[in-house]
């Protein structure tokens, strides 16, 4: 059975933000296809993440880290 979870609404911001970092993250260069095949995710896994409906795995925030060269920190708090 698959039961969608309740998110209050600091949650629903907070998961936003994590998917506008990864956003700004690919830029315009990449495709969303391209990024996630860079991460080794599909492509709709990503989207998921980038309209803040998941937060992505710490699998997949060390993948950015290291591909991308930003720190994991930032990813989840936007402090550099």
């Amino acid at each position: 059975m698959n039961v969608k979870r309740k998110y209050s609404d600091r949650d629903v911001t907070y998961l936003r933000a994590v998917g506008r970092r990864l956003r700004q993250v690919r830029g315009f260069d990449l495709t969303q296809e391209a990024f996630a095949e860079q991460l080794g995710i599909s492509q709709s896994q990503l989207s998921k993440y980038e309209r803040g409906l998941m937060l992505p795995p710490a699998e997949v925030l060390l993948r950015v880290k290291q591909e991308f060269k930003v720190s994991v920190d930032w990813l989840l708090t936007g402090v550099k």
